[in-house]
């Protein structure tokens, strides 16, 4: 049985008041991670900053 399979049997014997905490605590999940995900980028961006803008850089990109 898969980790979807069982999260749905626990899901199915979990009491209705339960289930909303549940959902609450998987969209925090979901949101977390694309968190995660923007502020990788964003952290990213300043330590590559001192490559992207460079004279070099941009007659490299000029013709797209």
């Amino acid at each position: 049985m898969n980790t979807k399979e069982q999260l749905i049997n626990e899901i199915e014997e979990t009491p209705e008041p339960l289930l909303s905490e549940v959902l609450d605590f998987l969209h925090f999940l979901k949101t977390k991670t694309v968190q995660d995900k923007q502020y990788t980028a964003v952290m990213s961006e300043s330590s590559l900053r001192k490559d992207w803008l460079s004279p070099e850089e941009d007659e490299a990109w000029q013709n797209l």
